[in-house]
C-alpha cells in the first residue's frame, strides 16, 4: 500500500531523489557506508514499546561492527526498557547524522547478547560509569557484571546520503534551485537492498 496525492505524469514527483540518485559498485556502497559510521559514532536507536505500539529513539554509541562492517554492536544494561522493547519485538533502525547533513538509516533485527566472551572482547571501563557500581561485589560495572549486555543489529536493508562536495558548493546549488525550480544535486543517495546486504557478507572491507 502506498500514499499518493497527486499525478505529476511523466515528470518524477520527487526530483531530490531523481537528482540524488548515486550508483556504483557494492562493494564501494558499502565502505562508504562502514566509513560513514564509523566517523559519527553515535546513533539513534528506535525500538518499539511492547505495551502501546509507540516508537521510541535512543542515542546510542557505536561499540563495534562486525559482517563486514555493516552489522552492529552496542553495549546495553540489560535490565533497561530497550531490552523490553527488542524482547517484545526485534526489528529496529538505527540512525545516524552529522552536522553537515549526511545521514545514514539501517534498518534489521536486533539480539541480545550477554556471552561473557562476547561482553570481555568489547567491554569498556567507560560501562561503569552508566550502570554504577551497586557495592554487592557482583554489580560492579565491570566485564563480570550480569547487568552488562549487547545489542546486535543484523542488517537488511540501509539508506544513506554522503557528499564529495563542500559547504559553499552544496549552498550555490541549492540557490540555483531556488531560482530555476530544478532539485539540487548535493548528495550520492545511496541504497542498499537486502539482497545487497547478503551478498556484502562475503566482501572484505580493506
Amino acid at each position: 500500500m502506498s500514499f499518493s496525492n497527486t499525478d505529476t505524469g511523466d515528470k518524477p514527483a520527487d526530483p531530490y531523489k531523481e537528482q540524488n540518485k548515486n550508483e556504483t559498485s557494492l562493494k564501494e556502497k558499502v565502505q562508504d557506508l562502514v566509513a560513514f559510521m564509523e566517523k559519527c559514532k553515535f546513533a539513534m536507536m528506535t525500538t518499539r514499546i511492547g505495551s502501546s505500539g509507540l516508537l521510541v529513539s535512543r542515542c546510542m554509541a557505536l561499540a563495534a561492527k562486525e559482517g563486514g562492517g555493516i552489522d552492529l554492536l552496542f553495549h546495553t544494561n540489560t535490565e533497561s526498557g530497550k531490552t523490553d522493547d527488542l524482547k517484545s519485538d526485534p526489528k529496529i533502525n538505527i540512525a545516524f547524522l552529522n552536522s553537515s547533513g549526511e545521514w545514514a538509516s539501517v534498518s534489521g533485527e536486533a539480539a541480545i547478547t550477554t556471552d561473557r566472551n562476547t561482553i570481555r572482547k568489547y567491554y569498556s571501563p567507560a560501562l561503569k560509569a552508566w550502570v554504577g557500581d551497586l557495592g554487592d561485589g557482583k554489580h560492579d560495572g565491570g566485564p563480570e557484571d550480569p547487568r552488562i549486555g549487547m545489542i546486535a543489529v543484523k542488517a537488511v536493508t540501509a539508506t544513506y546520503a554522503i557528499t564529495n562536495q563542500s559547504f559553499l558548493s552544496r549552498s550555490m546549488e541549492v540557490t540555483k534551485g531556488m531560482v530555476t525550480g530544478s532539485a539540487p544535486n548535493v548528495n550520492m543517495l545511496r541504497e542498499l537492498s537486502e539482497e545487497e546486504l547478503e551478498e556484502c557478507e562475503l566482501i572484505t572491507i580493506s
